[in-house]
């Protein structure tokens, strides 16, 4: 600890999220001592950002320099980097993994150490604008003593986030975030696919999109889940659910699956908002999930009676 009583924090990785926790952090006050990574650039980048941190030749450096050491290296590395160094009592190691528990680090626990688990929930692109990102962000935090816990809530809430207790194994914790954020990009990067039908680029596409997506998300933030739900599923409407299966037949078959799947779903959401009722419901299914998704004569398909 230093004088302040904070812990003296060292960092393995320099990736976006070593440089967007190391800056905080140290803009928050708290002691960097020692930076260590790979790509030696960049380490000498971020060592130059933070008064008093020394680039360290190796990671035991890191180790001897820091009491809390953060592991904020690949998450197929932090094991293998754990068990590389010599741990000892009165240390922590601390991952940023968000699918992983502590077992990732077993080699420093079964040298006395303590860990932890410090997983910032947001999409870091670049380190410009991680840091700004951060700032009203939740993070997930575990640690092996209550005494961890305590201080890495602090740091979370010293870099302006929003620190709570999972409870529970992390791995759905960690598709919940992968299908809110990564697989988002995924299904705007199809969505704006669909332009080049009429001559625009993808580019034009995303571009006509994302005030769309930004309105959804101030709506679902204002109003929540169901509210925010608008379209023709949200008002029942399945002759125009018809005529996008057909154009998606004819032009993008590939899209169909996702815009059934997803359909379904938003069925399902409608529901709850109470803007369509179970005949409603019904024909919607029909068109999305019966055995001639076209035609809607399905008589079998997942019924809402």
């Amino acid at each position: 600890m230093d004088r302040s009583g904070r812990p003296r924090l060292g960092f393995i990785g320099t990736g976006v999220v070593a440089t967007a926790l190391a800056h905080g952090l140290t803009d928050a006050g708290y002691p960097i001592t020692a930076v260590h990574g790979r790509n030696r650039r960049r380490a000498q980048a971020l060592v130059a950002g933070l008064p008093g941190a020394i680039l360290a030749p190796s990671c035991q450096d890191v180790v001897d320099a820091a009491d809390i050491v953060v592991l904020a290296v690949s998450d197929d590395a932090v094991a293998s980097v754990a068990a590389a160094v010599r741990w000892h009592p009165g240390c922590a190691a601390v991952h940023c993994n968000g699918a992983a528990s502590l077992d990732l680090l077993r080699a420093a626990s079964d040298e006395g150490a303590e860990v932890g688990v410090l997983h910032p929930l947001q999409s870091f692109a670049n380190p410009d604008q991680a840091g700004r990102l951060m700032r009203g962000s939740y993070f997930r935090v575990e640690a092996s003593s209550e005494r961890l816990r305590a201080l890495l809530e602090e740091m979370a809430s010293a870099v302006g986030g929003h620190p709570f207790v999972l409870g529970a194994d992390p791995t759905l914790y960690h598709v919940s975030a992968v299908l809110a954020s990564n697989y988002l990009v995924a299904l705007l990067d199809l969505a704006a696919s669909l332009w080049t039908e009429w001559g625009a680029t993808p580019e034009d596409g995303l571009r006509a999109l994302l005030p769309l997506v930004r309105g959804t998300i101030e709506n679902m933030d204002a109003l929540g889940i169901p509210g925010a739900l608008t379209g023709p599923i949200a008002r029942g409407d399945a002759g125009t659910v018809n005529r996008h299966l057909e154009a998606l037949q004819a032009l993008a078959p590939h899209v169909m699956p996702v815009y059934k799947e997803l359909g379904l779903r938003a069925v399902s959401v409608a529901l709850a908002k109470g803007t369509i009722g179970s005949e409603q419901a019904r024909r919607l299914q029909e068109a999305l999930d019966g055995p001639d998704a076209l035609s809607g004569e399905s008589e079998g398909g997942a019924g809402c009676a």
